[in-house]
């Protein structure tokens, strides 16, 4: 449905996109994460054809976006950071003129844009001009533009801003009726909200894919270590003499708990080791009771942060490296 291959886009000595390659299946809802100034806005106009890239190519249902731009554009519908809207425009004035503009037949358009705005929940607005609305509308009318014509594959760039949420929660279920008939690619800053309704996240950071898997994929390929939190009752150093005994155990943190002698610890061990047991036991046989025991599990923010901040190492490495060959 989407591909992308080796795709670079420099702004002067400034690399934005570099040699990013990735393949979009039809009907899944992807999630596209990455820190601010990550690429992602980049990658998504350069797909949508508001871009040309440097170098490398995009196909949109196997059409080339450079060299057939104005099929490749027809099968898709994108919403941009900024909502295109026409501010002295009705709502139904400006999604009719968009459903021409698309080429959506006659007869059917207002119909069709009845039927998406009842979609997005915009039809109590319809009269109203687009400067008068609040944000949050003006990010729905946005996002009734993008699926104006139902086409194949929708691209949304932050559709989550501005929204409250009951409203987030709409266009989460919105979203999930249209998978299936239509490619959706999104970014968010909402990482539960991708967690919850992404079939595949992808991940980008310096302009490189550093991840790309679904949901449960990523945590599990992130979960080279298990940590467990836990509290009890009892001295520090008595602990640390436990702990040192027990086997599979990387590296433990220590800090006062609310409980009068209370200890709360952070312990990191190896890959799929679960001692949890071993622990109950351990301190409660040399008289540290455990009032709480818990596994700690990933989070998808978790490994956003790692992988990213990962990323970011690896790159001011590399521009030191840089720096000392031309030194040298």
């Amino acid at each position: 449905m989407i591909k992308v291959e080796n795709l670079v886009k420099k702004y002067g000595n400034h690399v934005a996109v570099e040699q990013l390659s990735f393949t979009v299946q039809k009907g899944q809802i992807y999630g596209f994460l990455g820190p601010n100034g990550a690429g992602k806005t980049t990658t998504m106009n350069i797909m949508t054809g508001y871009l040309a890239a440097t170098e490398g190519t995009v196909e949109i249902c196997g059409c080339d976006i450079l060299a057939q731009p104005e099929e490749a554009k027809s099968h898709i519908g994108y919403l941009p950071e900024v909502p295109p809207l026409y501010p002295d425009m009705t709502v139904l004035e400006y999604l009719l003129f968009v459903a021409e503009l698309k080429k959506v037949p006659k007869q059917e358009r207002k119909e069709q844009v009845r039927e998406i705005m009842q979609m997005v929940g915009i039809s109590d607005v319809e009269n109203r001009l687009i400067k008068n609305l609040s944000k949050g509308y003006r990010q729905r009318v946005g996002l009734a533009q993008a699926i104006t014509g139902y086409p194949e594959v929708i691209i949304l760039d932050e559709p989550m801003v501005g929204l409250d949420p009951r409203q987030i929660l709409e266009i989460r279920t919105l979203l999930g009726k249209l998978a299936g008939n239509h490619t959706i690619l999104l970014s968010s800053h909402i990482l539960s909200e991708v967690d919850t309704i992404c079939d595949q996240i992808m991940i980008i950071a310096n302009g490189r894919l550093v991840a790309s898997d679904s949901p449960e994929g990523l945590k599990k390929l992130m979960a080279k270590s298990a940590e467990i939190e836990m509290t009890v009752l009892g001295s520090r150093e008595k602990a640390e003499e436990l702990l040192h005994e027990i086997e599979h155990i990387r590296s433990c943190t220590f800090e006062k708990a609310s409980e009068e002698n209370g200890i709360k610890i952070r312990i990191l061990t190896e890959e799929s080791a679960d001692i949890r047991g071993e622990l109950s036991v351990a301190f409660t046989n040399h008289g540290m009771p455990v009032l709480s025991m818990r596994r700690v599990e990933k989070s998808l923010e978790d490994i956003f942060l790692q992988l990213t901040e990962t990323s970011e190492r690896e790159e001011e490495r590399e521009e030191e490296a840089e720096k000392d060959d031309c030194d040298l």
